[in-house]
């Protein structure tokens, strides 16, 4: 039984390359010419007899050791959603002898990819580093395979499959390199370039509380004039802290949200945003929480602003999903009117495709509005725009232009009907989102409407 294991195993892990092949096809064009040419006979059998020396020889190089090459991958514990995420594996060749080796990395079957091959030569007792790259468009579990290796020698007549035992699973969470991005543009003073401006307040990111006699050590800078000329002695303004405000992601999860675009879904689009947003306003002092929802279902994280928040916002997008229902507005706005006591920012990412459907979820808007200031954030469709730019040749050409023009105006309209009411919208496309929505908030701080 061991020895037909054995057998099975040698079987399994044998491939003659292409050049056996040509090789045993020369051979067998020698002895066809044979039958005409006699002498060539002599050379066919010589060349039968050489190949079969050499092939014996690739064996005994190949398999005389138990494993002739080790496999190491190493990558980072979670991948970031929508960037590029690096891999590396390292191949070793422990042998006093150089091999040339093809890997055929079994990636997740998220990326659908079977035809992954990497080759490289490795030298006597030295490693290889193979480097690449993967970018994931979906959150979840994903589970790499094993690192299949076809080791050949110098002969490269057999190949020896080795399956590099690298079974190895890996999370994918939000955009969190996109988050690491943007602390450190921020860090070097570089947010203008992503179009993330400061903008310029008079006086200073405090509250006003009252007016007092100056004493030295004050700040020049918060003399109250006019109070000096009426009291005849240096008078200045006195400041409090700006108090903490709190701030709401609220994120739609209904079919709306499954428009895919550069391969991912608005709702990832919305989660990245989400994550970054929350960090900035966390940095910014303010309370930070989220909300999901879809049909009668929602999920609350309460507001916060302790280090661990950010963790728990990031578990929390770590597993959501769109859904083929509708959301249902209505319990929403009864859900956040009974959880929150207190004037908050809420940030909608939504989806309006149509002003009618804007209108129907309207009133549920409005009376939201009444009680916090309420953002909402929708998508502009990339794909219709696209379809205004081209040349219109044909009647129909202009028909589908027309109707493309028409829904993009659309979506302006919806902005204006909400901004008619108080709401504060952004129409934002998917790739500029992150940057829009952290601009229209660091807006609403500066010009204290929050």
């Amino acid at each position: 039984m061991q020895h037909t294991h054995m057998l099975k195993r040698f079987y399994k892990a044998l491939f003659f390359t292409t050049r056996f092949y040509l090789a045993a096809g020369v051979i067998v064009l020698l002895f066809v010419l044979a039958f005409f040419v006699p002498p060539l006979l002599a050379v066919a059998e010589f060349c039968t007899l050489a190949l079969t020396l050499l092939v014996i020889t690739d064996l005994l190089l190949l398999f005389a050791i138990k494993a002739p090459v080790t496999a190491l991958r190493k990558m980072s514990a979670r991948f970031s959603n929508g960037d590029d995420n690096s891999v590396m594996l390292t191949v070793s060749n422990p042998l006093r002898y150089p091999l040339w080796i093809s890997v055929l990395e079994e990636l997740p079957f998220q990326f659908q990819r079977r035809d992954f091959v990497m080759t490289a030569r490795l030298p006597p007792q030295q490693s290889h580093i193979f480097s690449y790259t993967l970018r994931p468009v979906e959150r979840g579990e994903y589970r790499f395979g094993n690192s299949n290796l076809l080791v050949t020698t110098f002969f490269g007549l057999v190949q020896r499959l080795f399956a590099g035992k690298t079974e190895q699973p890996v999370k994918v969470y939000p955009s969190y390199l996109q988050l690491r991005q943007y602390e450190l543009m921020a860090f070097q003073n570089k947010m203008q370039d992503l179009g993330v401006h400061r903008r310029r307040m008079i006086g200073h990111s405090m509250e006003f509380d009252h007016i007092k006699e100056y004493t030295q050590g004050d700040d020049v800078r918060t003399l109250n004039w006019k109070a000096t000329a009426r009291r005849g002695v240096l008078m200045v303004n006195n400041y409090v802290e700006e108090k903490s405000q709190q701030v709401i992601c609220v994120i739609d999860k209904s079919r709306n949200m499954k428009m895919p675009f550069d391969g991912m879904t608005l709702l990832d689009y919305a989660v990245n945003a989400t994550l970054v947003f929350s960090n900035v306003a966390l940095q910014k002092g303010d309370k930070t929480g989220l909300v999901t929802f879809v049909e009668q279902h929602i999920e609350f994280l309460p507001p916060a602003n302790k280090k661990i928040q950010l963790n728990k916002i990031l578990e929390m997008l770590y597993a959501q999903e769109t859904q083929w229902q509708e959301s249902d507005f209505e319990r929403l706005s009864v859900h956040l009117r009974t959880s929150l006591s207190q004037r908050s920012l809420l940030v909608l990412f939504t989806n309006f495709e149509s002003l009618s459907s804007m209108q129907r979820q309207l009133p549920y808007l409005r009376k939201l509005a009444k009680y916090h200031l309420v953002m909402v954030i929708f998508f502009e469709n990339t794909g219709l725009r696209a379809l205004t730019t081209g040349s219109a040749v044909t009647t129909e050409d202009i028909y589908i232009q027309t109707i493309a023009q028409k829904f993009i105006d659309e979506k302006r309209l919806i902005a204006k009907e909400l901004l008619r009411y108080g709401i504060v919208s952004v129409l934002s496309t998917p790739e500029q989102l992150t940057i829009d929505v952290v601009n229209k908030y660091l807006e609403l701080k500066a010009s204290m409407q929050l």
